[in-house]
């Protein structure tokens, strides 16, 4: 966190500047030392010493050796208590935004791919079996949907940690008039903590952080399975480049799907560190307590690891090959139309358990028979009352069950049409979000 330190630091010292509690010399001495100590950070030239306890000594130790006694003013009116809290929020927002980007990245493959697939056709799955035909399209949407709540959760998340914690010095504050809120507004935050003690012990913004990305994680390991399944010969309905699969060291004619496999096991890193950070918390009195450092063991590894997830499932996911014919021979599975057999029905008056009952009847009797489904149905549609023969063909074709779906969310033209529309514009207003919190942030 060296770059949040320095950033409070000159933000701080300013404010002591304008408080009258150092002089326009001295706050120029210590920007000047602290832009050195920045640029020996950044080059990899800066020697820590034994007797730095933390990054926050170790950057006054360095400024007070470049610029003397200056630099023994700048810890006037605050503590590490505050200033280690502060840094970790503009480390915590900087982090969120990096995550909003990675995820409107891959969100923005998804539904590159969409488009691309819009006509291709599928089996949609409940437990693991067939259960309707679906667009390619709308499927990646769903994922989509997952992302865009994470989204969601990102950018809530951050409403709470936009809040200054420094002025709340050890626990109770200082008794010298530095502005609290022009110090919070130069660093690009909206508002102050409003409890002195809270504000030196909140740890809810590293919960919540390492819980959305245990959550983004989840669904990346959802999407990364779905893949891997699909990629089996059993299935063969995505076809992975080489250059993102690896070969077996025995097996000459094996391809695994390795990179899919290790996102969905890294799901266990962030899931993990959300146990770690609430079993730091949830034993602590008020207000700060030093097994707080433990935070950041937790929080820092899983938000490495989701970014990384998300930027090697985004270039995946723009290289994997969709087998249209595969997928189209799987969704045409006459049984997968066994439900729009019992709402055309439905529509003819029987009631739906009835006409549940009737269709799950004649599926039966055509594994009896060992007859496809849509055999049977050509040959009873006037004995199971599915109106006219034109009708009963009309229920047998994938794309005309999904004509029919337009209600809003549903898998069909017009409803997936709107979503594709909907979903380019959500990735503009993430990335725009995150734009304008960067902004805000101190370079």
């Amino acid at each position: 966190m060296a770059a949040q330190d320095i950033a409070g630091s000159r933000a701080h010292a300013r404010g002591l500047e304008r408080a009258g509690l150092i002089d326009q010399r001295s706050l120029r001495a210590i920007e000047r030392g602290l832009a050195k100590v920045s640029r020996e950070l950044a080059q990899g030239d800066f020697a820590f010493l034994p007797v730095d306890e933390d990054i926050h000594m170790a950057v006054e130790r360095r400024l007070t050796e470049l610029v003397g006694e200056p630099g023994q003013r700048l810890h006037t009116g605050r503590s590490r208590n505050d200033q280690v809290v502060l840094d970790l929020r503009l480390w915590c927002r900087a982090a969120t935004c990096e995550l909003v980007e990675g995820v409107a990245e891959l969100q923005g493959v998804l539904l590159r791919r969409a488009r691309q697939n819009r006509e291709a056709l599928l089996p949609g799955y409940t437990h693991l079996q067939r259960a309707q035909p679906v667009h390619l399209a709308h499927h990646l949407l769903a994922y989509f949907a997952m992302l865009d709540r994470d989204q969601g959760r990102l950018q809530d998340a951050d409403r709470r940690t936009d809040s200054s914690p420094l002025g709340a010095a050890a626990l109770a504050g200082t008794t010298l008039a530095v502005d609290r809120g022009r110090v919070a507004r130069e660093l690009g935050f909206s508002a102050v903590s409003s409890n002195s003690l809270d504000a030196v012990s909140d740890r809810d913004f590293v919960a919540e952080l390492t819980f959305t990305c245990a959550l983004i994680a989840v669904h990346l390991s959802r999407l990364a399975e779905d893949l891997v399944i699909w990629n089996s010969r059993e299935f063969s309905f995505v076809t992975l480049p080489d250059s993102w699969a690896t070969g077996s060291s025995l097996m000459p004619q094996k391809k695994n799907p390795d990179v899919l496999e290790l996102v969905r096991g890294r799901a266990g890193r962030p899931i993990a560190a959300l146990v770690g950070v609430l079993t730091v918390l949830k034993g602590l009195p008020m207000s700060y307590d030093r097994d707080l450092q433990e935070d950041r063991q937790h929080l820092f590894p899983a938000v490495t690891s989701v970014k990384e997830s998300l930027t090697v499932l985004s270039g995946l996911l723009a290289a994997i090959r969709f087998n249209s014919k595969a997928m189209a021979s799987s969704a045409a599975d006459p049984e997968l139309m066994a439900t729009d057999l019992a709402e055309q029905l439905v529509r003819t008056g029987v009631p739906f358990r009835l006409a549940h009952s009737r269709v799950a009847a004649m599926v039966r009797e055509a594994e009896t028979r060992r007859v496809p489904m849509d055999q049977l149905v050509r040959e009873s549609w006037r004995r199971l009352g599915l109106g006219s023969e034109a009708e009963a063909r009309a229920l047998l074709d994938p794309r005309g069950s999904l004509a029919l779906r337009d209600q809003p969310g549903s898998p069909g033209p017009g409803p997936t049409a709107a979503g594709l529309a909907d979903a380019a514009r959500a990735v503009t207003r993430h990335r725009n979000w995150a734009r304008a919190v960067r902004r805000r942030l101190p370079a």
